[in-house]
This record gives structure tokens, C-alpha cells and sequence, in this order.
């Protein structure tokens, strides 16, 4: 029986229920029952704590750019379910992903008879990525991991490159504690004989992968050693940098993105472009790094005020976005609203707002794991701090009363932007 969309969804999300399960046997199943469509994938697998959205999508753009056809599989998802799988950055439709859970669930519902127990919700989604590009070829398929790398369902492929962005400290109650631990995941994805490209700076945690490429023979490409960014700088509309290699020397680079960690983002899928092509254009790398955009991060949703939504969600993130709210924002009033997920190290992100911002509020949402906003205030101590239970009549008020000299900054969780997004939609 053909299910429509909405028995899909809802076939995908009951998945929760097995909750999180690290290790390939379940997705080594249901590949091998699909016929095996992760070996014939052109595939760059992406990894690491932060930057993996970005740069998955400045890798698109510039593809997209010389004329490639690109897929992406992503997660999480801020404006709708169906982006996690798109074609050139267009989402999947409703009736696609709805014949893709036809295919899937039977195995799905066999596979749950078995010892090995049924597949979580994260596995289903990456099966039906996979079956989805497998069945529709593109020229290059970008795979984002969900959580760590080795042990992560999108492992299943052989990749043509592999990218490990950043290396932090998040999800260590499955990852590690320590950076080397963490470093020691997400290197997992590195594969005998493909090409390696990271931005992580963190010595020991470099030094976990730069071991596993030698045990794997695999080509490493370090950012601020094989290739580079000089001559940073922040502009009104964006950061603008020079980028060298062993090849070639551009100057004057632009992206919209605001960050200093969106340029070594945009470094790093360079850098990947380059690896993948065997002509690249500068005309065409530049347009598409100047035609990326990537939602919720610092993303602009209202003039006047300005008001930004960002999902940092860790430690890092967060660093990265006062980082950016200093550079870009030094000359107004700067306000914080902000909510977050009960699993992060809160003791350590919420003390980094005090010396960015004027004032903070902090709020929750509408999510299992959302924290209450009075623990978050209890772990502030900004003299300007407040709480509130309702973050939309904050927001309402904000709209009214903050001047053109002041700013907004909405920020936490993904998950929490993915809500503010919409109401922003809805009001228009």
C-alpha cells in the first residue's frame, strides 16, 4: 500500500522510540537487502563539531556554480523536514519522500524481528538518503554525519573525500570527554586511501587525525599548512579573505556568511572543490561562495530592528557567534535572547555572553529537552539578566521598542531557531 506523506512522517518520527544506537550493523543490513547502494555513491563525507552546514553548503554553491548537479544530506532540519535530502539545495517533495518510506519500512519492520533490534529514526532517514541518490545519480553527493563519524549510520559509504571540520566538545556523553576522544570519532570516517581536509586547530585533537590518515594512508590537507586564508577581513556585508594553496593564490575572496569561522569554512570546501575537479574556475568559486547562504546561521530576519537568528548550540558555537556579534555589531546595543537543550555544558556557555552583550534574556521552547529558563539565569551572572516563559511576546516587544542603534541576537539551539523561524513566516 502506497502511504501518503503525513502516515510517512509519522512512520519515520514513532523511530524515536529506539532512540540513539551507535554502530553500522543495522545500516550494514539494510544496505546489503537495498542491493548495496552506498558503494556507488560520488560521495564527500563530512564530519566535525561545528561548521558541517556551512560548509556543506559553500561545497554545493561552487559546484553547483561549474555546473554540477549536487545532493545533500543534512541535519538538523530549521525550516522544514524534507530539506534533510535536496537536489541543488531544493528539498525533496512530499510524494518522494513519502514512495522512499514504502521501500524502507518493510526491511524496517523485518529488521526489528531480528537480534540486531530495529533501526532508529536517524538510520531510517540516512537509508532513504542513500536509496534516494542511488536511484537518482547525481554528480557529487554531500553526507553530512549526525553524531561523531565512526560509528555514525552515514559511515556506510566509501567516499571520494572526506572533510572534518572542527573538533569541540559536545555530545561527549556518547563522543568523550576529551578532544582527543572526540578527534578519535569523527576521524573514524577517515577511509584508506581517500583524501582528508580539516580545519581543527586543536593540537592534540589534530594530531588523532593526522595519526589515523597515516594508518590509512590517506592524503591529509590541513588548513594553515597545505592550504590557507591571509588577509582577513570584516566588511558590511560580509568577511573577505585570500586563500592559497599548493595551486593557486586568490585574493579578495567574499562571502556573505558573517564569521570569522565561515571563512575557514569556506576555506575548507575550497579547498575540497578543488580536490574533487579537475578544472576549477575562479570566476565560478567566487560566485559561488558570494551566493551561499545557510539558514539560522546569523541569518538576518527583520531590518529594523535588526534582529539574528544563530543556532550555536555548544561551547564553540558560541564563541564563534559573540566572536561575530563583536566584529560585525561593536557599534550598537546588543541584546541576547536565548534558550538551549539541558545536554549542553551550559556552566560554560552562558558566562561567555557577559562581556558581548548588553542585555540577556533567557527563555525556553516548546522541546523535550529544552531547559528551564530559571536555570539558565542562575548560571548567568550579567548584570543586565532576565527570564521570561513567553519568548514570542518578547520578540513582539523587541520589534516595537529597539532602535535602529540596537540589535537583537536570538541563539541556543537549532531547534529553538527552527520555532523562531517560523514565527517569523507566519507574522510576515
Amino acid at each position: 500500500m502506497v502511504m501518503n506523506y503525513q502516515d510517512a512522517m509519522e512512520w519515520i518520527h514513532n523511530r524515536h522510540k529506539f532512540g540513539i544506537k551507535p554502530g553500522l550493523q543495522r545500516m550494514e543490513w539494510l544496505m546489503s537487502r537495498l542491493g548495496n547502494p552506498e558503494q556507488h555513491l560520488q560521495a564527500i563525507h563530512v564530519a566535525g563539531t561545528n561548521g558541517k552546514g556551512s560548509t556543506i553548503s559553500f561545497i554545493r554553491n561552487m559546484l553547483q556554480a561549474h555546473g554540477y548537479t549536487v545532493g545533500t544530506f543534512t541535519s538538523p532540519y530549521v525550516v522544514t523536514f524534507n530539506e534533510r535530502i535536496s537536489i541543488n539545495g531544493k528539498p525533496l517533495a512530499d510524494e518522494e519522500w513519502a514512495e522512499l518510506v514504502d521501500k524502507i519500512k518493510p526491511l524496517a519492520e523485518e529488521l526489528e524481528t531480528l537480534p540486531l533490534g530495529g533501526p532508529t529514526e536517524f538510520e531510517v532517514i540516512t537509508a532513504l538518503a542513500i536509496l534516494y541518490f542511488s536511484e537518482h545519480p547525481q554528480d557529487i553527493v554531500l553526507m553530512e554525519t549526525g553524531l561523531g563519524g565512526r560509528l555514525d549510520s552515514t559511515n556506510v559509504i566509501s567516499p571520494i573525500l572526506s572533510v572534518i571540520t572542527s573538533i569541540g566538545k559536545d555530545h561527549t556523553a556518547i563522543l568523550g570527554e576529551t578532544m582527543e576522544e572526540i578527534a578519535s570519532e569523527k576521524a573514524g570516517i577517515i577511509k584508506p586511501g581517500v583524501p582528508v581536509i580539516t580545519g581543527v586547530e586543536n593540537p592534540n585533537a589534530l594530531n588523532v587525525i593526522k595519526q589515523k590518515a597515516i594508518i590509512e594512508d590517506a592524503k591529509l590537507d590541513t588548513l594553515g599548512d597545505q592550504f590557507q586564508i591571509i588577509d582577513v577581513s570584516t566588511t558590511p556585508i560580509g568577511e573577505q579573505f585570500n586563500f592559497t594553496n599548493e595551486m593557486i593564490n586568490w585574493d579578495e575572496l567574499v562571502i556573505h556568511m558573517k564569521g570569522k569561522h565561515q571563512m575557514k569554512n569556506a576555506a575548507l570546501a575550497i579547498q575540497a572543490v578543488t580536490q574533487c575537479l579537475t578544472h576549477v574556475s575562479e570566476e565560478k568559486v567566487r560566485e559561488g561562495l558570494l551566493t551561499t547562504s545557510w539558514v539560522g546561521r546569523f541569518e538576518q530576519v527583520f531590518d529594523h530592528p535588526p534582529i539574528i537568528l544563530d543556532g550555536a548550540h555548544n561551547e564553540e558555537g558560541i564563541q564563534a557567534m559573540t566572536q561575530t556579534v563583536r566584529d560585525h555589531y561593536h557599534d550598537k546595543k546588543k541584546h541576547l535572547l536565548f534558550a538551549a537543550l539541558h545536554d549542553k555544558p551550559l556552566d560554560k556557555m552562558v558566562p561567555l555572553f557577559t562581556n558581548t552583550f548588553d542585555t540577556v534574556t533567557f527563555t525556553s521552547f516548546s522541546f523535550p529537552r529544552a531547559t528551564n529558563p530559571e536555570e539558565l539565569y542562575s548560571l548567568s551572572s550579567h548584570p543586565r539578566k532576565d527570564k521570561t516563559y513567553d519568548w514570542k511576546e518578547f520578540v513582539m516587544e523587541s520589534m516595537k521598542t529597539l532602535s535602529k542603534e540596537e540589535v537583537l541576537i536570538i541563539s541556543g539551539s537549532l531547534y529553538f531557531i527552527s520555532e523562531v523561524r517560523k514565527f517569523f513566516e507566519n507574522i510576515g
